[in-house]
Order: C-alpha cells, then sequence, then structure tokens
C-alpha cells in the first residue's frame, strides 16, 4: 500500500482549507465587525493495514472571538462594542449576534442595522424610538436617550464560549446554544461614534500564506517521490516477469 501517496494528499486536502479560510480573511480585512475564521488541525490514525499510518485531518474551522481594533466616526447611530459581548438583531434566519454596530432610525422609529435587521434590547425586543426627536445619546450599559429622555437600551449578549458558530451574511454570527444577556458593564459597553474594524490581522495571514505555500511544494515533493517509487516498482516486477 502506498501510504505515503494518502498521507501527501491528506496533508493537501488541509492546506487546501486554510489557504480558503486565509483568503476569506483577507477579503474581509475592512469588513466592519468581521470576525477572522481559523482552523485547528489533528492527525487521524489509521489501523487498516499492518502498520498504523497517521493522517492530517481537513481541520476544524473556529471563528475567532478577538476584538479589532476601532474607528471614530462621530455618527450617533454607530456604536461599537466593547469587552466580550455582542449586539443582536432580528433576521429571516432568527438571532444573529454581530459587531457590526452600524444602525439607522426608519420612519417608523426602528432602530435597524444598514441591511434592514431590527436591533433587539436585553429582552429580545426590537427597539423603537421617535424618528422625529433628533439623534439619540447612547451611553455605555446601551441605554438610549431622545430629548433628554429614556426610550430603551441597546441589548448586549455573551455567546458560550463552548457554541458553535455559523456565520450568517459578513459579519453576523448564530449561535447553536443561547446566549446570555450582559449584565456587568464594567468590562463591557458600547461606544457611541465608533465603529470596530475586523480583527483580521494582515501580516499574520500573510505570514500563514508564505507557510502554506512552502508545506505544499515540500508535501507536492512527497508525492512525486511516492509516485516515482511506484512506477519504479511496477519496472521491475513487469521486468521480472518478462524474464521469468
Amino acid at each position: 500500500m502506498q501510504s505515503g501517496l494518502y498521507v501527501s494528499l491528506s496533508g493537501q486536502v488541509a492546506l487546501d482549507r486554510r489557504l480558503t479560510a486565509i483568503a476569506t480573511n483577507v477579503a474581509n480585512m475592512n469588513t466592519v465587525g468581521y470576525r477572522a475564521t481559523e482552523i485547528s488541525f489533528h492527525t487521524v490514525l489509521s489501523k487498516t493495514g499492518e502498520q498504523p499510518v497517521a493522517f492530517a485531518s481537513s481541520g476544524d474551522a473556529t471563528i475567532s472571538r478577538h476584538s479589532g481594533g476601532m474607528d471614530k466616526t462621530d455618527n450617533p447611530l454607530d456604536v461599537a462594542v466593547s469587552g466580550d459581548a455582542f449586539l443582536a438583531v432580528r433576521t429571516p434566519a432568527g438571532t444573529v449576534y454581530t459587531r457590526d454596530g452600524r444602525m439607522a432610525i426608519q420612519a417608523d422609529g426602528s432602530l435597524q442595522t444598514l441591511d434592514g435587521y431590527p436591533v433587539l434590547d436585553a429582552g429580545n425586543t426590537p427597539i423603537l424610538l421617535s424618528a422625529d426627536a433628533g439623534a439619540p445619546t447612547i451611553s455605555k450599559d446601551g441605554m438610549i436617550s431622545q430629548a433628554g429622555r429614556q426610550i430603551g437600551a441597546i441589548g448586549l449578549f455573551r455567546l458560550d464560549p463552548k457554541a458553535k458558530l455559523t456565520r450568517y451574511d459578513n459579519s453576523g454570527l448564530i449561535s447553536d446554544l443561547p446566549a446570555t444577556p450582559v449584565l456587568d458593564f464594567d468590562s463591557n459597553g458600547v461606544v457611541q461614534g465608533f465603529v470596530e474594524n475586523s480583527n483580521v490581522n494582515p501580516v499574520l495571514e500573510m505570514a500563514k500564506l508564505m507557510t502554506i505555500s512552502r508545506t505544499f511544494e515540500n508535501s507536492n515533493s512527497a508525492t512525486q517521490s511516492s509516485e516515482n517509487s511506484m512506477k519504479d516498482a511496477l519496472k521491475t516486477l513487469g521486468a521480472t516477469s518478462s524474464s521469468a
């Protein structure tokens, strides 16, 4: 059994998945609130033959929860989330969590994202403001005031560390476990007039790309060596059969 071929192939499949993740991260390095995709690898041990062989898995994709930098916009309807928390919005797919805090007040007073999704409070209820009461003031705990009167509060939610996250659009995340409202505003909160950048580190992504390129070349060389070994074995067997 030419196990070397299959080991090399499994490594190339894993590298291809990591390359796809890097390409997606780089493409979204300027997407507000985007969370980078990270790939973790482990080996798979096969005992189907006489000797166990270690193969590379295709890798497990995870979404980084590290914060990105903040940019000042001075737009009163922009908020950046600080700490380990997310905003919640209502979408056709259900509740989606995001760090993209760019919002707009609709004609009916509803507070929505730029994509048209209602922003939710801590009770998962859409927030309704006054469309003609002027720009709101938003405090660190998410409390919204208009014309000196408290209207409501933007909900902040913490995602379970064990939750499996899937993407919705670019910056949205769907959790397979319930999120919990944030009650600690010492280390968590919102900052009005700012937006959070993507947490993609372009220098690190380029370094990963260079490493993958070198690794892929080495894996390809191993594949070619295994193929040449098989061809030589077949030639030897053919010559032996002809002389017999």
